[in-house]
C-alpha cells in the first residue's frame, strides 16, 4: 500500500468566489453554539435583548472577573451587553427581571448560588465535582424560584469555571488574540447556546503554560511603549508591570493555559511591579520561575540587586538560604509551582567539578526552606515543585542524583524541538510525575533564533504526544521568547495539553483550518488554503532556521534546488496575498502579522541570500551579470525594512525589531548586515571573449580557466550535459552570458536531429546580460538503447571583434526496465523516495508504520503507530518495502549506498535502549542502525552539534551500504526495531549522487 501523503504546495485555484463565513467554534471542541434559533437551543441575545448574568458574591474573585469578560465579549459580538448582577441566595429572585431567560455562573462548592441552583434541580455534576478545572453548562428549568427557564456554567474549582466562560466566549467568535494580534470579532445579531451546552474534564496536562523568554529587544521595546510612560520599574527598568502582566493572564487563560514562566533576562516578576504576583494569583495564573531560578526568585537579576556575596553554594550557603527563603516566602500566599536546584549564575551549567552530593544537599536545603516558608498550611510534599532536566542536569541525573518522588521531573528537548528523553516504564509511577519543556525560540548556542515562526505543528504534535503517551503529563511549558510571532504555535501546543485526546495524525489540519476560521472569518474551502499556506511556511523554516541560511544551503547548480526553493516561496507568497488582498480593511492587520508578513519576510530573504550567491557564482564565472544579481541583492536587503515598518506601522508597535540578518556567531547580530556580494568591472571584456556559458549542474564557465571545468583548472576539455530517459527534470539548459560590455548575437546548432534545443538563438547586451538554452530529446523512442552522444555549438557574434565558438556534448542514455516492473525507476545515478510512497506496509501486533502528513523537510514523516513501548527483533516488526529498479551500481562495482533520512530524534526511550531502525536489501541481512549516537550524560553527540549537525539541519542522514547488488528489481525494507523513529526520505546512490540540502527530487515511479 502507499501511505497517504499530502499536497507540497498550494493551488492559487483553491480560493473560491464565495468567500465570507460565520465564526467558528472553539478549535477542537464539540459545538454549543448557534446563531438561529431553533429547538434545544437558549438565547443569550434575541431580538436584541440580553440574557441577564448572575454571579454569586461570594465565589472567586477571578471567577467574577472573568464573567465581566463573558458579558463584554457578548456585547463584541452583538452589540448588546448583557447586565452582570451578583445574587445572593437571601436576595432570592427578586433581582432577576420577570420573564427573562437568566444565565448562572459559578464554582461548585464555592457558590451559594451555583450549589443551590445543583441542588434544586438535581443537575448532574458527577463528572465534575472534584475534578481539576472541569466545567459543564446545561440549560435547566425551575433555577431559582420565579424563573421558568436557565442556562448554568458550572466549573469544579476556579479555573473550570474560567474556562467555561472562556470556551462560550470563544465558539461565540471571541479569538483569544483580539487584543493581541488584533484579530476582530465577526457580528451577529443573535446569539444561542445550545441546551445540552457545553462540557470539558479534567485536562491532559494539569500546568500548561509559557515561558516568555529571550523578551528583548522586540516583546520589551513593545511593552515600553505600551504599558509605560518611557520608564520602567525603578530597579530594573523593565516595562513588564502588572498592566502588562494581566493583558498576558487574561490570554493564558483564554487558551486554557495555567501556567508562567515570567519574563527574566532584564525583569523580576516579583520586584518590577509588587502587584504582578497577586494579579496572578486573583486572575488564577500558577506562577513559576524558570529552569535555572530557584525558588520563585528571579535569578540572576535579583541575586544581583538583594543577593550577598558569590552565587556559590559550597562557600556562600548562608546568604543563598535566605535569598531562597525570602522568595519563598514572598510566594506562599499565591499558587506557585517552585523550581528547584541550582545552576550556575546566568543560566550557565554549575562547574564541571560539581559534586552530586552538593546539589543533592542544594535539594534536602530548598525543602526545608519550603517547610519553614510554609509552616503549618502546607508540607514540602504537598507544595508543587519541579526538578528541570535541563541539559547537565540531565546528566546529574542519569549519573545518579535523585529528588524526592513527589517532585515532578521536567524532562527538556535538545533547545530545537527534539525532546531529549521521555520517563521510562520504571520512572511512570512517581507521585511528582513528569513533565516536558519545549522551546519555540532560542537564544543560545550553536544559533540563536528569534525572527519568525519556525515550528511544525506536525512536530509539535509528534514530540508532545509522545509526551502523553509516556505519561509526562504534569507539567508543559513552552518557551515563547518574545510570544509574537508564534500565537498560532503556541496555542496548538496548549491545545494538545488541554485535551490530547482530540488529536491524532490525520485530523492536526483541522486546528489550523479552524483556527483560520476563527481568526479570519474565513469560509472552509478558503480555511484549507491557509493550512497549506502555514504548513508550507513552517516547513519551509523548520527546514533549516532562517538564521542559518546562507547563499549555498540550497545547491546553486545540483537538482536546480535553489532555484524550486524560490519557486515554492513564489507560490506560497502568491496565495498569501491572494486572501490578503480580498480581506475586509479590519481583518488584514491581524491576517498580516499572523500568517502574510512570516510569509513575505520569509520569501524576500530567501531570495536575498539565492541571489547573493548567484552573484558570488556569477563574478567567478566572469558573467557581467554579476552587477545586475548585485543590484538586485541591494534591493531585496533593503525591502527587508520595508517588511518590519509596514508591521510596525499597521500594528503601531515594536514586535519585529529583532535582528535575522549577517549572523557572525551564535548570538544576534546587532544589526542586519548583507552578505558580501562581487562586483565586475562592466566596461571590460573578459580575458577569455565577449561570450561566455555556464553549463546546469557545474560551477564552472566557458571558454577560458576556471578551476570547476576540469582538475587541472586550464586546457580543459569541451564540458559535457548528460540526460538519462528517467531523470526527473526532462532537459538540461545552459546559461549564455556577456563577458563584457559588448553586445553579441549567438545560435546554437546541434550535430543529431533528436536533440531539441530552445531557443536557438539570441541577443546578449548589458541591458539583456543573461539567456537560458534548454535542450531536451525530442522522442526517445527514436534514439538507440544506451548511450547517444550529440555535439552542440554556441557561436557568438560581436560586431568589431572575431566571432567566438564553444563546444559542448551532449549524452543521452536510454535506459529501458524489465516491461513488468513496477516501482521506482534510476534516473541520474539516484533513486529517490519519500517515505510515505511504500510499496508495501506490514502491520506487526497492532503497529503499523503511519504518515504524518506535512511533516520534515519535504513531504511527510513516516513513523510506528500506535507508539507503545514495544521493540521488535529485526524483520519481526512492521515494515516498509519500496520497490526499485537500477541499471548502475557505484563505479559499476555492485556497491550502493542506500542513505535514510530521519528526523532528528533523541534517544529519548532511556540509556539502555536508543533508537535503532532496521535497513535491508532484497534477502541480504539487514543492517541495524542507531540514527543519533550515544553520548555522555547531559551532552549531546558530536554529530547533533554545530550549525551543520543533525539538529539544525533538521535531519539525520543514515548511510547503509550493500553490495553484489545487479542492474534489475530490487526492494529496499525499513524495518522497525525500536518506537518513535521517523523516517522522512530514502535516496540511494547508484554513482550519480550530487550534493544538496533536501536531496534529489523524488524519482519516477512506473
Amino acid at each position: 500500500m502507499v501511505l497517504q501523503s499530502t499536497k507540497p504546495l498550494i493551488l492559487l485555484s483553491a480560493l473560491f468566489a464565495s468567500f465570507w463565513g460565520s465564526a467558528y467554534a472553539a478549535i477542537g471542541a464539540p459545538s454549543c453554539v448557534t446563531f438561529q434559533s431553533a429547538n434545544g437551543t437558549f438565547p443569550i441575545v434575541s431580538q436584541k435583548r440580553a440574557s441577564p448574568v448572575f454571579i454569586s458574591p461570594d465565589d472567586w474573585p477571578g471567577v467574577q472577573r472573568a464573567a465581566g469578560d463573558f458579558v463584554a465579549d457578548v456585547e463584541r459580538v452583538t452589540g448588546i451587553r448583557p447586565t452582570l448582577t451578583n445574587l445572593t441566595l437571601s436576595s432570592n429572585s427578586s433581582s432577576i427581571p420577570k420573564n427573562s431567560l437568566p444565565v448562572f455562573v459559578g464554582t461548585l462548592g464555592k457558590s451559594a448560588l451555583i450549589d443551590s441552583i445543583v441542588n434544586s434541580t438535581g443537575l448532574d455534576v458527577s463528572g465534575v465535582r472534584g475534578q481539576w478545572e472541569a466545567f459543564v453548562s446545561k440549560e435547566v428549568q425551575n433555577p431559582v424560584p420565579g424563573v421558568d427557564r436557565g442556562y448554568v456554567i458550572v466549573g469544579a474549582d476556579k479555573r473550570g469555571t474560567i474556562y467555561a466562560l472562556y470556551e462560550h466566549s470563544e465558539q461565540f467568535g471571541v479569538s483569544p488574540w483580539y487584543w493581541w494580534a488584533d484579530v476582530p470579532t465577526t457580528k451577529h445579531a443573535e446569539l444561542f447556546v445550545t441546551s445540552d451546552g457545553c462540557a470539558h474534564g479534567t485536562p491532559t496536562v494539569k500546568y500548561r503554560g509559557i515561558f516568555l523568554n529571550d523578551e528583548q529587544p522586540a516583546l520589551q521595546n513593545w511593552a515600553m511603549v505600551k504599558f509605560t510612560n518611557g520608564t520602567g520599574s525603578p530597579q530594573l527598568n523593565s516595562p513588564f508591570n502588572h498592566n502588562f502582566y494581566t493583558s498576558l493572564f487574561e490570554l493564558l487563560l483564554r487558551m486554557r493555559a495555567n501556567y508562567l514562566w515570567p519574563a527574566m533576562w532584564g525583569s523580576a516578576f516579583g520586584v518590577d511591579d509588587p502587584l504582578n504576583q497577586f494579579f496572578a494569583d486573583r486572575y488564577g495564573i500558577v506562577m513559576g520561575t524558570s529552569h535555572q531560578e530557584p525558588m520563585m526568585r528571579s535569578t540572576p537579576n535579583e541575586f544581583s540587586l538583594f543577593g550577598k556575596g558569590a552565587w556559590d553554594y559550597v562557600n556562600n550557603k548562608d546568604n543563598i538560604y535566605n535569598f531562597w527563603l525570602d522568595g519563598a516566602r514572598r510566594a506562599q500566599p499565591f499558587e506557585s509551582v517552585f523550581t528547584l536546584g541550582m545552576r550556575g549564575f546566568g543560566d550557565l551549567p554549575l562547574s564541571e567539578t560539581t559534586d552530586i552530593s552538593l546539589l543533592e544537599s542544594v535539594i534536602d536545603d530548598q525543602t526545608a526552606i519550603l517547610n519553614t516558608a510554609y509552616g503549618s498550611s502546607a508540607k514540602a510534599e504537598e507544595i508543587p515543585q519541579i526538578w528541570t532536566l535541563y541539559q547537565e542536569v540531565e546528566g546529574y541525573y542519569d549519573d545518579g542524583m535523585r529528588v524526592p518522588d513527589y517532585v515532578t521531573l521536567l524532562w527538556a528537548d535538545d533547545l530545537l524541538g527534539n525532546v531529549r528523553r521521555y520517563p521510562v516504564i520504571s520512572e511512570r509511577n512517581r507521585t511528582g510525575g513528569a513533565g516536558v519543556y519545549y522551546h519555540l525560540d532560542l537564544v543560545g548556542s550553536a544559533r540563536s533564533f528569534k525572527w519568525i515562526t519556525t515550528s511544525q505543528i506536525e512536530k509539535i504534535y509528534e514530540q508532545m504526544s509522545l509526551a502523553v503517551d509516556r505519561v509526562a503529563t504534569r507539567l508543559w511549558i513552552l518557551n515563547v521568547g518574545d510570544l509574537k510571532p508564534y500565537e498560532r504555535e503556541t496555542e496548538f501546543f496548549l491545545t494538545l495539553g488541554w485535551d490530547a485526546s482530540r488529536w491524532n495524525p490525520d485530523n492536526l489540519d483541522t486546528f489550523v483550518s479552524g483556527w483560520a476560521q476563527r481568526e479570519f472569518d474565513l469560509k472552509p474551502q478558503q480555511a484549507n488554503l491557509v493550512v497549506d499556506i502555514v504548513g508550507n511556511l513552517t516547513r519551509f523554516n523548520a527546514r533549516r532556521k532562517p538564521e542559518l541560511w546562507n547563499s549555498t544551503v540550497y545547491s546553486l547548480i545540483n537538482y536546480r534546488e535553489a532555484e524550486r526553493w524560490l519557486q515554492e516561496w513564489d507560490t506560497l507568497e502568491k496565495a498569501s496575498t491572494s486572501i490578503y488582498s480580498i480581506l475586509p480593511a479590519s481583518t488584514q492587520p491581524a491576517f498580516f502579522q499572523l500568517v502574510h508578513h512570516p510569509v513575505s519576510a520569509s520569501a524576500n530573504l530567501a531570495r536575498l541570500l539565492v541571489t547573493v550567491g548567484r552573484n558570488n557564482l556569477r563574478s567567478s564565472q566572469a558573467f557581467l551579470s554579476t552587477n545586475d544579481l548585485a543590484d538586485q541583492a541591494e534591493e531585496l536587503f533593503e525591502h527587508d525594512w520595508d517588511f518590519e515598518n509596514q508591521y510596525h506601522t499597521m500594528l503601531d508597535g515594536n514586535m519585529m525589531d529583532q535582528t535575522h540578518v549577517g549572523y557572525y556567531y551564535w548570538q544576534q547580530p546587532m544589526t542586519n548586515s548583507m552578505s558580501a556580494i562581487n562586483r565586475v568591472q562592466k566596461r571590460k571584456q573578459a580575458l577569455a571573449g565577449f561570450m561566455r556559458i555556464s553549463l546546469e549542474g557545474t560551477q564552472g564557465a566557458w571558454p577560458g580557466d576556471n578551476p570547476f571545468q576540469c582538475a587541472l583548472g586550464y586546457n580543459c576539455p569541451p564540458p559535457t550535459l548528460t540526460l538519462d530517459s528517467f531523470s526527473v527534470f526532462p532537459n538540461r539548459f545552459i546559461d549564455v552570458g556577456a563577458g563584457g560590455p559588448a553586445a553579441f548575437t549567438f545560435t546554437v546548432s546541434s550535430n543529431a536531429s533528436w536533440l531539441q534545443i530552445s531557443p536557438a538563438s539570441g541577443s546578449i547586451s548589458p541591458d539583456n546580460a543573461e539567456q537560458r538554452v534548454f535542450f531536451n530529446v525530442k522522442d526517445w523512442s527514436a534514439l538507440n538503447g544506451g548511450m547517444n552522444i550529440a555535439q552542440i555549438t554556441f557561436t557568438g557574434t560581436s560586431k568589431g571583434q572575431p566571432a567566438m565558438s564553444v563546444s559542448v556534448f551532449f549524452d543521452a542514455a536510454k535506459m529501458t526496465p524489465a516491461a513488468d516492473f513496477h516501482g521506482f525507476i534510476e534516473g541520474d545515478g539516484v533513486v529517490s523516495i519519500e517515505a510515505a510512497h511504500a510499496t508495501r506496509n506490514s502491520t506487526a501486533n497492532g503497529i503499523a508504520w503511519t504518515n504524518l502528513p506535512r511533516y520534515g523537510k519535504t513531504l511527510s514523516g513516516v513513523t510506528p503507530w500506535p507508539r507503545t513501548d514495544e521493540a521488535f527483533q529485526v524483520g519481526a516488526g512492521p515494515t516498509l518495502e519500496y520497490d526499485f529498479y537500477n541499471f548502475h551500481s557505484i563505479g559499476e562495482s555492485g556497491n550502493i549506498t542506500v542513505t535514510t533520512l530521519l528526523t532528528p530524534s533523541n534517544n529519548a526511550n532511556g540509556a539502555d535502549r536508543p533508537l535503532t531502525i532496521a535497513i535491508g536489501l532484497d534477502s541480504q541481512n539487514p543492517v541495524v542502525q542507531q540514527p543519533m549516537p550515544d553520548a555522555a550524560p547531559g551532552k549531546q553527540a558530536a554529530a547533533w552539534d554545530g550549525v551543520d549537525g543533525f539538529a539544525h539541519t533538521a535531519i539525520i542522514p543514515l548511510a547503509t551500504n550493500f553490495s553484489g547488488v545487479s542492474p534489475g528489481k530490487h526492494t529496499l525494507k525499513i524495518m522497525m526495531t525500536e518506537p518513535a523513529v521517523v523516517v522522512q526520505k530514502i535516496v540511494i546512490d547508484l554513482g550519480g549522487l550530487r550534493t544538496s540540502y533536501l536531496g534529489p527530487p523524488e524519482s519516477l515511479h512506473v
